[in-house]
C-alpha cells in the first residue's frame, strides 16, 4: 500500500520529536521494534491534546483513550541518534472511538519509519467501560477528521481495522 512521503506529512503538526535514545537501542544499533509502538502512542496521545483531551485526563477527569487494536508497518529502520518525530491524521470516529493514521517519521534522513494504524476507545476510567465522547469533544475530533478529509493525499489503511 503506497504511503504519503516525508515531505506530504512534514507539513502537518509534529509531536514527540526526539533523537533515538540509545536505551532504546537493539544489538544491531536501530530503535527497537518495540519501541516504534511507544513513540506513536506518545504522538498519538499528544496530538489528541488539539481536541479538548488532555494528557492528564484520566487524572483531570476519570476519562481516557486507550487502544482497542493496531497495526504497524515498517518501512524504514531509525538509527541511535536519528531525529524522529510524529504525524498523525484523523480518520473517523464513532459514539464511543476513534481511528487514527500515525506516522513515525525519520527526520534525519527525510522519510517514513513506521506508520501505526490505530482504533482508540474512550473510556471511563472507574468503570473501565466505553462511554460517548464528551459533546466538546467529538465536535473537535469532528473538526479535525474534516480538515484531515482534505489533505491532498489519500490516507491508506490496512483495511483490517474499523470504527463499530
Amino acid at each position: 500500500m503506497p504511503q504519503p512521503t516525508y515531505a506530504q506529512l512534514a507539513d502537518l503538526p509534529a509531536y514527540a520529536e526526539q533523537p533515538v535514545p540509545t536505551a532504546f537501542e537493539d544489538m544491531n544499533g536501530y530503535l527497537n521494534v518495540r519501541h516504534y509502538l511507544g513513540i506513536g502512542s506518545e504522538g498519538l496521545d499528544e496530538s489528541l491534546v488539539g481536541v479538548g483531551i488532555p494528557t492528564n485526563w484520566p487524572i483531570s477527569a476519570g476519562r481516557a483513550c486507550l487502544a482497542a487494536e493496531h497495526h504497524l508497518t515498517y518501512l524504514h529502520e531509525l538509527k541511535t541518534g536519528d531525529m524522529m518525530s510524529v504525524r498523525v491524521r484523523l480518520l473517523g470516529r464513532s459514539e464511543r472511538a476513534g481511528h487514527a493514521l500515525v506516522y513515525v517519521l525519520d527526520d534525519t534522513n527525510e522519510r517514513v519509519a513506521c506508520v501505526l494504524e490505530e482504533v482508540f476507545l474512550h473510556v471511563l476510567v472507574s468503570a473501565r467501560k466505553t462511554e460517548p465522547w464528551p459533546t466538546e469533544i467529538a465536535e473537535q475530533m469532528d473538526a479535525r477528521i474534516a480538515e484531515h478529509a482534505n489533505l491532498p493525499w489519500p490516507a491508506e489503511t490496512t483495511g483490517c481495522l474499523a470504527l463499530r
